[in-house]
C-alpha cells in the first residue's frame, strides 16, 4: 500500500489542478481539459483515470453539442 505524497508548497500555492487529455474525433484528435479541485497533478490524473468512462462521455457529448472554448473542450469537476 502506497501513501500519497503530501502536496508541495508550489502545488498548494498553485491551487486546483487541471488535466489535459484527447479524444478521437474521426481522423483527428480533440483536446480536452478537466479542471479539478484537487491539490496535485497526480491526484487529478488519478481522478481522470478512475472516472474515465463518465468523463469521456461528457467530453463526447460536449463535442457533439459544439461546446468548444478556445478550440478545446473544458470540463469542470463539481466539488
Amino acid at each position: 500500500m502506497r501513501i500519497a505524497a503530501k502536496p508541495t508548497e508550489q502545488e498548494i500555492t498553485e491551487g486546483p489542478q487541471s488535466v489535459s487529455f484527447q479524444i478521437a474525433n474521426g481522423n483527428a484528435r480533440q483536446r480536452c481539459v478537466l479542471q479539478t479541485g484537487l491539490p496535485t497533478k497526480a491526484l487529478a490524473q488519478k481522478f481522470l483515470l478512475a472516472n474515465w468512462p463518465v468523463i469521456e462521455k461528457m467530453a463526447r457529448d460536449a463535442l457533439a453539442a459544439g461546446s468548444l472554448e478556445d478550440g478545446q473542450i473544458k470540463l469542470v469537476m463539481a466539488a
